[in-house]
């Protein structure tokens, strides 16, 4: 490989891998790395909050519930979703589209107090309505279709 492809391959790398050649493996991370570090791990927790919601959704179809899991799932769906929104406040871009984030936040809400209610319910031995239930698994199925398709 020609020092010219190296150093094109350096310019469209991260910084953090630009780092990592210029100063070895031992490098330590600049604020940058360690933000895009912080970045991505919110955002697989976020997944996993919503594999909690909806798989748990998903688990107990036939007779509706709401889950231990899934009451946790809607709690790191609000905080790590809050955490991403200020993260994204941070940046040097045009930011989040807050009607976007509105629309999420007001979704999220929901979950978050219709899995509260469920979980209450549950358990204290009582019957959790139906339309409680699927209303934890599909507000959060509804949520990830903004954040997908809403572009």
């Amino acid at each position: 490989m020609g020092s010219s492809s190296h150093v094109h391959d350096l310019q469209s790398a991260p910084i953090c891998h630009q780092v990592a050649e210029s100063k070895g493996p031992l490098a330590r991370l600049p604020y940058a790395c360690a933000m895009d570090f912080l970045r991505l791990l919110l955002v697989f927790l976020h997944i996993l909050g919503t594999a909690a919601i909806v798989g748990g959704w998903l688990a107990t179809f036939k007779h509706p519930t709401v889950t231990q899991w899934q009451w946790i799932g809607a709690l790191t769906q609000l905080v790590t979703g809050l955490l991403l929104v200020g993260l994204a406040e941070m940046g040097d871009g045009d930011g989040p589209n807050h009607a976007k984030i509105a629309v999420k936040l007001v979704l999220t809400i929901g979950v978050v107090v219709a899995a509260f209610i469920g979980r209450r319910k549950a358990k204290s031995g009582h019957d959790v309505a139906k339309g409680l239930a699927h209303g934890v698994g599909g507000l959060a199925l509804i949520n990830v279709a903004v954040a997908v398709f809403w572009s």
